[in-house]
């Protein structure tokens, strides 16, 4: 692994000095982690390494998204229960959008695929993005994640080289699994993600028969300013279906957008697809009782301990009247909060709360909040202005032009007040860069393996086999020890795959990349229903 210090320089077998800098030409130490207070606190704003990497990596394409680039949505609204289980929301959280039981909020929804670009198949191996945008009387409120609920690495800094490695060689510009593998077998935590991903959970069947959630781990707060923290998950009441890797070759053969139409056919034939909107809740301390840290985002919360608790529901009823205005410019920020909500100390979360709106201002402009779609539906006043593509100024009824700064006595804007009591965490601890203490890699991992149907597993040996036959071994080798330390059964069949496919001279498949025989329909109705996790 990694997490060891390097000498003033590296050299290769030739010679070369490999050492890693920054574009200042200073030696980078440690590119695994952000700097935090304590290997589990909260990150700060002088990450220079961390921030000089990802606003570089916010601006690598233009105009298309660096990831989530395919994507499809759809308006609707968010009708709350007023409810976390058996107890008022109001336990929990002061946010206005949950107190009242039946209050409705309008939604906009992206779904979307996460490494392949904008004219990709639906069909290919990739988590889905499942990105809400919720128009509150607050101001906006972005959830933003994807179908599987965790994801390949725990810590921001990490996040530039995974998209490197998940995306075209910069030579061929094709795809490579061994790429792929090589990042992951030397990032142990992806192990659990890899399991998913090459499953059939990998390919939803469509958007409206596939999972949510937000991944992270956030907080509620209530009106006496005590925070919990919370998961936020979304259950198709449509049910869950996914394809097995023939199925998905088989609608490619003729249909590449087919998620795209199925969603969309379905609203306009008056079918309004539906999501519930549960909650996992845990007091916001380190629970030593657990063997992972709650904030490590390549873990599940075991629902056993931390039950689901339905909060709402989500229908979506109209679709996009222009794709280009609304669903390639809506722009999603992980910290467009609104009262009541806050953030933890995960750290894909605060990284990801940087880079996600910092992408939006390069890709659609300094005003991107003044479009349509990402405006809120409430009055605007801010003392912002200028910037590229600037149409109106967000001033005040009554408010002085003049002024547009503050304080002022002459007719300026004033500050909100504070409804409920401010949450004011209590930090201390060293600046370091370090890993969380309770990291369990592999275990999780196994858990879901073992919780697969049999199906499920054959799949996912299968696929598993066939993007690493062609890999060196050592990557081969990395991945059998991540898979024998998760489940034996699991670590025999993969390594016997391999011989067997090393015997017959089976060659590397690229995912989701061949035709296949079935009616594109045919197979879809073919696709396998499963079972939440």
């Amino acid at each position: 692994m990694k997490n060891q210090l390097h000498h003033d320089h590296n050299q290769d077998n030739t010679g070369k000095d490999t050492t890693l800098t920054n574009r200042q030409g200073h030696p980078i130490t440690n590119n695994q982690n952000i700097r935090t207070v304590g290997n589990r606190g909260p990150s700060t704003l002088e990450n220079y390494d961390f921030i000089e990497k990802i606003s570089h990596f916010d601006r690598e394409r233009i105009p298309e998204r660096v990831v989530h680039a395919r994507g499809a949505g759809a308006h609707g609204y968010f009708e709350t229960y007023g409810t976390a289980g058996e107890e008022p929301v109001s336990t929990y959280t002061r946010a206005k959008l949950f107190q009242e039981k039946g209050k409705k909020t309008p939604v906009f929804v992206r779904f979307s695929s996460v490494i392949h670009g904008g004219h990709s198949p639906e069909t290919l191996r990739d988590p889905r993005g499942f990105a809400v945008k919720f128009y509150t009387e607050d101001g906006n409120w972005d959830l933003v994640g994807n179908n599987l609920k965790i994801f390949f690495i725990r810590d921001a800094m990490k996040f530039p080289d995974m998209v490197h490695a998940f995306k075209p060689d910069p030579i061929t510009n094709i795809q490579d699994n061994e790429r792929f593998f090589d990042f992951c077998s030397n990032s142990p935590e992806t192990f659990h993600m890899v399991t998913f991903l090459f499953s059939p959970w990998g390919i939803p069947a469509n958007y409206r028969m596939m999972q949510g959630s937000g991944v992270n781990t956030y907080k509620w707060v209530n009106n006496e300013g005590q925070a919990v923290l919370v998961k936020y998950h979304w259950e198709p009441k449509q049910g869950i279906k996914n394809l097995t890797q023939k199925d998905a070759e088989a609608i490619q053969a003729t249909n590449f957008n087919h998620a795209t139409q199925d969603l969309y056919d379905a609203i306009e034939n008056g079918d309004y697809p539906e999501w519930e909107l549960l909650v996992q809740i845990m007091s916001d301390d380190a629970h030593s009782e657990l063997d992972f840290d709650p904030l490590d985002d390549t873990k599940l919360w075991p629902e056993e301990k931390f039950p689901w608790l339905p909060v709402g529901k989500m229908v979506l009823n109209k679709n996009p009247e222009n794709y280009f205005n609304e669903v390639e410019q809506v722009a999603f920020g992980t910290g467009v909060l609104v009262d009541g909500l806050d953030f933890s100390d995960d750290k894909m979360l605060q990284g990801r709360t940087f880079s996600y709106s910092d992408t939006q201002r390069y890709r659609v402009g300094a005003n991107y909040l003044q479009l349509p779609i990402n405006a809120p539906k409430k009055r605007v006043a801010t003392n912002q202005s200028g910037g590229q593509m600037q149409y109106k100024v967000d001033i005040a009824p009554g408010q002085n032009p003049h002024i547009n700064y503050e304080p002022s006595v002459l007719g300026g804007l004033q500050e909100a007040r504070q409804d409920g009591k401010e949450h004011t965490p209590y930090v201390a601890g060293n600046l370091v860069r370090q890993s969380i203490d309770r990291q369990s890699n592999t275990k999780q991992a196994g858990d879901t393996y073992r919780q697969f149907e049999v199906w499920e597993k054959d799949e996912l040996i299968a696929n598993l086999v066939s993007g690493l036959a062609n890999c060196d071994k050592r990557i081969q080798d990395q991945m059998l020890y991540l898979a024998e330390q998760a489940d034996a059964e699991y670590g025999k069949r993969l390594r016997d795959g391999l011989k067997n496919a090393s015997k017959d001279g089976s060659s590397q498949k690229p995912l989701g990349n061949r035709a296949g025989e079935k009616a594109p329909q045919e197979a879809i109705n073919k696709g396998h229903e499963a079972d939440p996790y």
